[in-house]
């Protein structure tokens, strides 16, 4: 993976102006662009987008994608087409290339912001994810939060150990 990547924390909330403008905080965005202003923004789940480093994404998407390739070449996902198209379909709508501008504004395009499900004017939650920085609506944080913070500490544990 290129450059040294830093290990993103915190919980932020901010609103998205009226041009579905977000400024992404500092302590998470200076990080993050640090190697470079190119960032891709990916769909996650209903109501979370994910800001990635472009380099890191980049490096992670062309060793998948090739596997992926080499398996077709071999022929082992011939009984497989089907989920090979999906895999294609949600690749090519998946990300795109965002850069972060002047105090880390970033513009949230057209089919990403219906995936989001925050008009303008409305609040949102930034959390640094550990690798990247997601945006999401605050009802799916809530929700992502409430089914998940039960199981911290056993993660915490098998991650650490």
């Amino acid at each position: 993976m290129p450059g040294t990547q830093e290990f993103l924390l915190g919980e932020f909330q901010r609103t998205l102006d009226e041009r579905y403008r977000l400024s992404i905080p500092s302590e998470v965005g200076d990080a993050l662009a640090a190697e470079s202003p190119n960032c891709i923004l990916a769909k996650e789940r209903p109501g979370c987008l994910s800001l990635w480093s472009a380099p890191v994404w980049q490096a992670r998407l062309d060793e998948g994608v090739e596997l992926v390739k080499q398996k077709m070449r071999a022929g082992k996902l011939q009984e497989r087409i089907a989920e090979v198209q999906l895999f294609g379909r949600l690749l090519s709508t998946r990300h795109r290339l965002v850069q972060l501008a002047g105090r880390g504004r970033l513009v949230i395009p057209e089919g990403f912001r219906e995936f989001l499900g925050v008009e303008p004017g409305g609040e949102v939650q930034i959390v640094g994810a550990a690798v990247c920085v997601e945006i999401w609506s605050p009802a799916a944080w809530l929700k992502y939060l409430e089914g998940r913070m039960p199981r911290f500490r056993r993660l915490f544990d098998q991650l650490s150990r």
